[in-house]
């Protein structure tokens, strides 16, 4: 579902041109870990 939204995402963004799928998931991604990171450090302290 993810990959699909990604892929989506990236074909409407960039019109005429396309947004790999990988870069996209990347950037949705990246901050989702960031907050799941920090949220287990929180709960460590």
């Amino acid at each position: 579902v993810l990959l699909t939204a990604a892929d989506v995402v990236g074909r409407i963004v960039a019109r005429p041109s396309e947004i790999d799928v990988g870069i996209v998931t990347a950037l949705i991604g990246a901050p989702f870990f960031i907050y799941i990171v920090r949220r287990q450090k929180v709960r460590a302290l």
